[in-house]
């Protein structure tokens, strides 16, 4: 519990950069063995990891109705 406290909000994008490594790993042994499960796993877990990797670079961009302030001050009335 205390390395979470440490890290702060950095703890996240750790686990989720751990766990792809895991999937690529999965599904390069899916490949050289061929496994399909393990294949279509490591389909479907790059598919949501470049969308959500899109996602992140239009926010940062404020693309479309995209933007970090009104973001914030939702999540602001959403805490209280």
């Amino acid at each position: 519990i205390q390395i979470f406290d440490f890290l702060g909000f950095q703890w996240a994008p750790i686990l989720g950069n751990f766990l792809h490594i895991i999937v690529v790993i999965l599904g390069l042994f899916g490949t050289i063995q061929y496994r399909p499960r393990y294949i279509m796993v490591y389909t479907v877990w790059t598919a949501l990891w470049i969308t959500w990797n899109v996602f992140i670079i239009c926010f940062y961009l404020e693309v479309g109705g995209l933007s970090k302030v009104s973001a914030k001050i939702y999540l602001k009335y959403l805490c209280y």
